[in-house]
């Protein structure tokens, strides 16, 4: 596999070089700042010590280790929602890495290194993975400098039915097992109709063992009861939202909850790779004529979301086997046909994604005492989205994995 060996072979190049942050400063000009919270800076340099912004100065001083100067400098991307694991295999078929796999773990593991690099290459310096086991080691791996990709989080595979008692039960041997936050699906997949799946008092029990642990609660729901639901019970966020109305959507809005709809990436490559799918579990036929349904009732939906006041919208992709590397097609579609400011979205996938992982002071803003996730581009994505799909250079925690020549 040509692709699969080649971005192997570069992470094997990056593994040689990859270790502690020098402690000496490094110093980074940018032609300009996105800051990630919705300011927009002129020329200015940033001072980088460890894995920490130390400084951030108007003006282009001292003598630079990174000259940006002609580039747009802001937060690395954050995707809330993505399946690292999932991949296709040497059959060109999905697969989804669950824990039953018979696939040999190293295989799976090259398979992950692939997903977490491209990812990483593309401007994403934090994903949350929903979806198996195997996302703890990576996110280790990941964490202590040996493995390039970005910050993993991971919720384990999801929760899907069982008494209240035995969904606490589920939520408390996930956190157990180490498991960043817990997803659970409240409604069926969209390829089933989306109906609710849960009552109330069994997504309030799950919802409330996550809260009492510590952990977020990650709620899969379509259905506008199934949706509204989570909200009343103080889950934490709602993905998808494919049927969601506005009784729904101000549901969310009221309780603080955070939403992270997915318009378009994950059904456009479920449709664009067909083939690779159908037949495997609900990858019917049927199945793609309700995502094709709603690939076009997204656009409604988000746009009432748009309108819904308080809503806190963050971005998220569900990247999966075909679409890890490319997961900014989201934002750039919701900007250019879902209607959203650019600058309110560039927020949704840096500071406001940050917050909705419980790490809205650590990263996602360029400033002073945050994490140096850091990438640049060539052209101002708020005048123009598709300028994230030129990104030249990724710093995460102050080490620069890709720093390509420009003029």
């Amino acid at each position: 596999m040509p692709a699969r060996t080649a971005a192997v072979l570069g992470l094997l190049t990056l593994l040689a070089s990859v270790g502690a942050a020098a402690q000496e400063p490094i110093v980074i000009h940018a032609g300009q700042i996105i800051d990630g919270r919705g300011n927009r800076l002129g020329p200015a340099t940033v001072v980088v010590r460890g894995s920490t912004i130390e400084r951030v100065e108007p003006g282009l001083t001292g003598s630079p280790t990174h000259d940006l100067s002609d580039l747009t400098l802001m937060p690395g991307g954050i995707d809330t929602h993505v399946h690292i694991a999932s991949h296709f295999d040497d059959d060109d078929r999905v697969h989804r890495a669950r824990d039953d796999s018979p696939e040999p773990p190293e295989t799976l593991a090259l398979y992950v290194a692939e997903n977490a690099y491209v990812t990483l290459m593309a401007g994403l310096t934090t994903v949350q993975s929903m979806g198996a086991r195997v996302d703890g080691p990576v996110r280790d791996a990941i964490a202590r400098g040996t493995l390039p990709g970005p910050r993993l989080l991971t919720t384990y595979e999801w929760i899907t039915e069982g008494s209240e008692e035995e969904l606490r039960a589920a939520v408390r041997e996930r956190v157990e097992a180490g498991a960043d936050a817990v997803k659970i699906f409240a409604s069926r997949s969209i390829r089933e109709g989306g109906v609710p799946t849960l009552s109330e008092p069994q997504l309030a029990a799950a919802c409330d063992e996550a809260r009492r642990l510590g952990v977020r609660s990650v709620v899969h729901a379509h259905a506008a009861e199934a949706v509204a639901r989570a909200a009343r019970v103080g889950c934490t966020t709602v993905e998808h939202g494919g049927l969601a109305d506005g009784p729904a959507l101000a549901a969310m809005a009221r309780a603080g909850t955070f939403y992270d709809p997915h318009t378009s990436l994950v059904i456009q490559n479920y449709l664009d790779n067909k083939e690779r799918f159908l037949g495997i579990g609900n990858y019917t036929e049927e199945g793609f004529a309700y995502m094709e349904g709603l690939l076009e009732g997204m656009v409604g939906v988000f746009a009432e979301a748009l309108a819904t006041p308080d809503l806190k919208i963050v971005f998220g992709t569900d990247a999966l086997a075909g679409s890890h590397g490319r997961n900014w097609e989201e934002l750039i579609y919701r900007v250019e046909v879902g209607g959203q400011d650019p600058m309110e979205a560039l927020v949704s996938a840096t500071s406001l994604a940050a917050e909705s992982i419980g790490l809205g002071n650590e990263i996602g803003t360029v400033a002073p005492g945050y994490r140096a996730d850091l990438i640049a581009l060539e052209g101002d994505p708020t005048e123009d989205i598709a300028a994230l799909r030129s990104v030249t250079f990724v710093m995460k925690g102050g080490f620069a994995y890709r720093n390509d020549p420009h003029d």
